[in-house]
């Protein structure tokens, strides 16, 4: 690799001289046939490099422009999405050795209007090479966790090594960089300087020979025994990102490295794979298989090709059963064949996943917008393979496994939610194709919080029995946002939702991506309504799919489609943008009979007094009258009124906040409180005692940090238990933490 090094460096040493000296410098046009002469003197000029996006970069303020990635897709347009990589691959897998001999032609497009002299690669896999990359650093020296932190043992380390890398049959020099500024032994992000810029609006092609050690299944990616699931395992190329998209005022490259709890982003294109196994090997993979496989010499090659696209993954096991097949067939799309590839140990598993995904498929279809795919394919890994459970990648996703799905218990539950949760990536990671790294939550977050709605709307609670339980007749369930609440950082909330994957305080920080966005857009749309709340995702996924929207992006959508901009902006301030606690409580509840009070009065210019003994006849003949006068009465009425006082108190963030007393005779009082002052006190004088103060009667506000403490009553309620029973469940949700966390 150093004589490669070498000859590149001389042979752009030659070049620079020969354009000083006013010589001519010829090259091929990828693609083409035609011999292009550069002109000295614009050759000559020294080509600026493109900046990386920042290190710290997170949740984006400036909306992007109009025209940005294109501008909205209209459907009018020959690809679903604007192409700006094509992938063709051949692969081959030692299924023994766990081993992957690769060569991909990479043809990558500059849309920017200057010339690119250097493209990035991530060679993701590379995180699981050593104790030295980003990935385990970031763990050992954070303290950071992953999910259920599986040990890596001698041998089961996983690496990509760069066999060749050439232009136009020149070799391509290269160098490991550092774009976060993490540890120099991570090798997760490479810079290619080329031997022929790329005009603008130009494509060039990339020949790239690749070797892929798979590590033991630890992370997203590995093998188990026979099975393997292959992802994020082929030399990928960086996003340039133009002014105007995402927030960037200028080109820039986003690549960042490979952190513990960072995911991925990519640019849309087409690609054409073939994935060599032994006979006998089932193959599962994004897009849709071209024919049968081909046999020789005892190996089976499968060739799959999905355009439109932001990634590739696969699956082979010989241990695989003959998959499930079902279809959806609905507005807009094409007509969809759905697998489930399973091993025999969890076949119970595979019709419930089937269900969920087809189900999947109906419900993101009618609520966002049509599923444009043919495939979605379905993967239950095997038994003591379950960190290649939960992952997501274009039409094609790993479910969970267990081994007892009776309906109606948590494991069937766990199993519909993450077969739903994965599947609805496919829309916030795949379809939008939002940035992993920098902003989770349009992803992780957007997808739970509609997960949540989709459970919901089945009525599909958290059950709280198991099989034994439900034979004895037990089948309470938990309502599903109220659990989700439950892994939102209620208390303390260290981080924004909108803050990058990587700078967090902590694993749990990092989680609370999912629960906290669920939670606050939950909150969100009980405030715009529901109707305006579906009106304005289907307008942000009419817009933004297939061109990688912001944060800003999406604020800006459900702003100006609810028509409720200043809600929205509130929400995104302070949730978003910030990390700010909801805390709103009834600090004081009384409601008092006002009688006449002993001492003296002046009537027409007379004083009198009236002593204790006075007033309590008086009282006493005054209620004995009225009583004969109103025999059926309610407790709690009389001849005199009563004073109703209520004392709101407010420990965090101001909220728009509905409180609701009710009285003995039924009629009720209502009052706003929505001010950024720490407490207000409301009170009413009515000829009736009330019974009960609530505060968010609506449940509007699950960030709340307990709810038990919003409602009073002046007589026992049992409702007041019912709320002390929701936050004792908190346990509920460290079951989603190890079923779905990324």
């Amino acid at each position: 690799m150093d004589a490669i090094r070498t000859h590149n460096a001389l042979r752009s040493v030659l070049i620079a001289l020969a354009l000083g000296l006013g010589l001519s410098v010829w090259a091929q046009a990828p693609g083409s046939d035609e011999v292009l002469a550069l002109a000295a003197p614009i050759a000559a000029e020294p080509i600026p490099e493109i900046a990386l996006a920042a290190a710290d970069a997170a949740a984006v303020r400036e909306p992007s422009r109009a025209d940005a990635w294109g501008g909205a897709r209209t459907g009018e347009e020959a690809t679903l999405s604007d192409r700006v990589v094509n992938y063709a691959i051949e692969a081959s897998l030692d299924p023994d050795a766990h081993t992957m001999q690769g060569r991909q032609r990479l043809t990558w497009r500059n849309r920017s209007a200057r010339p690119v002299a250097s493209v990035y690669l991530h060679l993701y896999l590379n995180a699981f090479e050593g104790p030295g990359s980003l990935f385990f650093s970031e763990q050992r020296e954070r303290g950071f966790g992953f999910r259920s932190e599986v040990p890596m043992d001698d041998g089961e380390w996983g690496y990509t090594e760069l066999k060749r890398v050439e232009q136009g049959g020149i070799a391509v020099p290269w160098q490991f960089v550092h774009p976060d500024g993490g540890p120099e032994s991570d090798h997760t992000v490479v810079r290619l300087d080329l031997p022929e810029p790329v005009a603008p609006g130009t494509s060039t092609t990339l020949e790239i020979d690749f070797f892929n050690q798979l590590p033991r299944v630890v992370a997203r990616t590995g093998y188990f025994g026979s099975f393997h699931l292959v992802a994020q395992w082929f030399p990928k190329i960086a996003v340039l990102e133009l002014p105007g998209e995402r927030g960037a005022s200028a080109p820039r490259w986003n690549a960042h490295a490979f952190h513990l709890h960072s995911e991925f982003y990519a640019d849309f294109g087409l690609f054409d794979v073939y994935i060599t196994v032994p006979e006998g090997y089932r193959v599962g993979a994004t897009g849709e298989l071209q024919g049968e496989p081909t046999i020789t010499d005892g190996k089976a090659t499968w060739h799959f090709v999905q355009g439109d696209v932001i990634d590739f993954a696969f699956t082979a096991d010989k241990r695989f059963a003959e998959p499930l097949v079902g279809y959806y067939e609905g507005e807009g799309s094409p007509k969809v064949t759905v697998q489930v590839l399973f091993p025999p140990e969890y076949a119970s598993n595979a019709a419930p996943v089937l269900k969920a995904t087809i189900d999947s498929l109906e419900y993101f279809s009618r609520t966002l917008g049509a599923y444009p795919y043919r495939t979605v394919t379905a993967v239950i890994p095997p038994y003591n393979a379950g960190e290649a459970a939960g992952m997501e990648y274009p039409t094609f996703f790993t479910a969970d496994s267990y081994d007892d799905v009776t309906p109606g218990t948590l494991n069937a539950h766990g199993l519909d939610f993450v077969t739903i949760h994965e599947f609805g990536h496919g829309y916030f990671m795949g379809l939008l194709a939002s940035n992993e790294f920098e902003e989770p939550m349009l992803d992780e977050g957007l997808n739970e919080y509609w997960n949540n709605r989709m459970l919901s709307e089945r009525g599909q609670g958290v059950p709280l029995a198991n099989r034994l339980l439900k034979r004895l007749g037990f089948n309470a369930q938990f309502p599903q946002f109220q659990a989700e609440r439950m892994g939102a950082m209620l208390r303390e909330p260290a981080d924004g939702i909108g803050a990058n994957s990587w700078e967090r305080m902590s694993s749990s920080s990092y989680g609370s991506v999912y629960s906290r966005t669920a939670t606050v857009m939950r909150d969100l749309e009980a405030q715009l309504g529901t109707e305006a709340t579906q009106k304005a995702f289907k307008a942000y996924y009419a817009r933004w799919s297939f061109r990688h929207p912001s944060i800003a992006d999406l604020r800006e959508t459900l702003a100006e489609v609810s028509g409720q901009r200043a809600l929205v902006e509130r929400v995104f301030a302070q949730q978003v943008y910030a990390a700010s606690k909801v805390d709103d409580r009834i600090a004081e509840f009384a409601s008092d009979e006002v009688l006449p009070q002993p001492g003296t009065q002046l009537i027409d210019f007379q004083r009198s007094e009236l002593d204790s003994d006075a007033i309590d006849e008086q009282i006493s003949a005054t209620r004995k009258e009225w009583k004969k006068a109103n025999p059926d009465a309610k407790e709690g009425t009389g001849p005199y009124p009563f004073l109703t006082r209520v004392l709101v108190a407010r420990q965090g963030a101001a909220v728009p906040q509905t409180l609701r007393v009710i009285f003995a005779d039924g009629s009720e009082e209502t009052a706003r409180f929505d001010s950024d002052q720490r407490w207000q006190r409301f009170s009413w004088s009515k000829p009736v005692r009330a019974l009960s103060a609530q505060l968010d009667p609506e449940q509007q506000h699950y960030l709340d940090v307990s709810k038990a403490d919003d409602g009073r009553t002046l007589e026992p309620d049992k409702t007041l238990a019912r709320r002390w029973s929701s936050d004792a469940a908190a346990f509920l949700q460290n079951l989603y933490a190890l079923l779905v966390t990324l």
